[in-house]
């Protein structure tokens, strides 16, 4: 390593972000990039550890120490060679990922870990500014594999098989490519022309886009399978969880993404209708659920003018530090505070929704009651029974799996125990079949999506290997 005592001589920095009186008068992204001198700086900590347990926290396993170590080097070319090495999207994980890399470093021990996710983000954004360059196959196979699916999985798995020399024909049935990551994350996470850069690579290196087709209903199963030698299924995880409580059919309730999905259209010049609306003006906001979709609900109603936005989380709130029983490297389950809920609002823990209170059909608010871990099961709390006014409730509560009445009914593919596609090594029941990211996995993050759209690709390219062999074997036979 350039600096070996630079983990002892530097204090950890993250990058600065817009204020949030000034940001939430925008859709911009919050998150600045790190000067070029404090990113040498940062990079600059990182141990090159004899074990780097970073690589065990990365679903990608990448290759951390040596593109820090470039990156302090002032080596940014090489850096992005090292990163894109093992990952297809560097500039999304470089955004939106929880960083679990981080959570893994062995500085993490003492709380400062090595700013591993904002030194990805600079060196995949400076890659794209410069123009993100395809990789062409030298050899085309002549072999056609379709991807039923265009978020993360489904573009990883895409650009690894065009890469291997293979047609590849992406299907989406969104009128936009790009799957959750189009219209499911906020632009001020993550602005879409990075979405839009990368397609224009993948268009380049031979990657056919076909959106506005719903796979399984104005294409079948059978039909798919005559046109193509491969199919890859990552289609996600589309059955939101609902709120099974008296009440629930009262106009004012919406499903997180019916949410998210209208604003990034509007934000993409669409029209979206008045009728059907869902829009936080004015209105006293209940986000029901305290994750990661909860999080981008209460940003985005921030922007929209919601005149107050209360989160409800069902479990009880994580503590502050560690406990005992969830040392380093595991992930840290404590609390934590994300961009949106630094912005305002409240936020409360330990409550279950009882009843949704209606007037004149709409939602007026929410009976609730506090609930505490007991032996593992949630306990109500005597005494702990309130109304909480609301205009306005969105559901951000996950998801159950994978749609599996249309495509995957189509082609027979067998199901695991959680209702997802059931894989062995990304391949489904049915021969030729694949199955990568939250469709084969069950709700996830963005990077498991991309390490195992890259796994199933791997997977696909054996498959289609074997099946020439087999062709040609059989030919020197007759």
């Amino acid at each position: 390593m350039g600096r070996p005592r630079g983990f002892l001589e530097i204090r950890r920095s993250k990058p600065g972000e817009r204020p949030p009186g000034e940001r939430v008068r925008d859709w911009r992204e919050f998150e600045h990039l790190l000067p070029d001198a404090a990113l040498k700086e940062q990079a600059a900590r990182c141990m090159d550890c004899g074990v780097p347990y970073c690589h065990d926290g990365c679903p990608l396993t990448n290759l951390i120490p040596e593109w820090n170590d470039l990156v302090y080097q002032g080596r940014m070319e090489d850096a992005a060679a090292s990163l894109h090495a093992t990952n297809n999207f560097p500039e999304i994980t470089g955004r939106v990922c929880p960083a679990p890399c981080e959570a893994s470093c062995v500085l993490n021990m003492t709380g400062e870990p090595v700013t591993i996710k904002a030194v990805e983000r600079a060196i995949a954004d400076a890659a794209l500014a410069e123009g993100a360059r395809p990789r062409r196959a030298a050899v085309r196979t002549g072999k056609k594999v379709a991807v039923v699916g265009s978020g993360p999985a489904g573009l990883a798995a895409a650009q690894e098989l065009a890469r291997r020399g293979h047609h590849v024909v992406v299907f989406e049935k969104d009128d936009r490519i790009g799957g959750l990551l189009r219209y499911g994350i906020p632009d001020f996470k993550m602005e879409k022309p990075i979405i839009d850069r990368r397609m224009e690579q993948m268009r380049q290196e031979g990657v056919e886009f076909r959106p506005g087709v719903h796979v399984g209903v104005d294409i079948t199963g059978a039909a798919l399978q005559a046109d193509h030698d491969a199919i890859v299924l990552a289609g996600g995880a589309g059955r939101p969880r609902d709120l099974g409580v008296p009440g629930r059919e009262l106009d004012g309730i919406h499903f997180a993404m019916d949410f998210l999905t209208q604003q990034n259209r509007r934000n993409a010049g669409d029209h979206v209708p008045a009728e059907g609306a869902i829009l936080a003006a004015g209105k006293r906001v209940i986000v029901l659920g305290g994750g990661d979709t909860g999080s981008d609900c209460v940003g985005t109603s921030h922007r929209q003018g919601a005149a107050s936005v209360l989160s409800l989380e069902l479990l009880p709130r994580p503590p502050d530090e560690r406990r005992a029983d969830n040392p380093w490297p595991q992930w840290p389950l404590i609390y934590r505070t994300s961009s949106s809920h630094a912005e305002g609002g409240e936020r409360d823990f330990g409550v279950m929704t009882k009843r949704v209170l209606g007037k004149g059909g709409r939602v007026v608010g929410l009976e609730t009651v506090g609930v505490e871990l007991d032996g593992g099961r949630l306990r109500e709390r005597p005494g702990s029974e309130r109304t909480i006014p609301a205009d306005l409730v969105l559901l951000a509560m996950g998801f159950l799996g994978p749609v599996t009445t249309d495509i995957v009914a189509q082609l027979g593919c067998a199901l695991d125990a959680r209702g997802n596609v059931a894989t062995v090594r990304g391949a489904t029941s049915v021969p030729g079949v694949f199955a990568a990211g939250d469709m084969a996995r069950g709700q996830s993050l963005v990077v498991w999506a991309i390490a195992e759209g890259r796994r199933a690709a791997q997977a696909v390219d054996r498959y289609l290997q074997a099946e020439a062999q087999l062709s040609s074997s059989s030919a020197s036979i007759a």
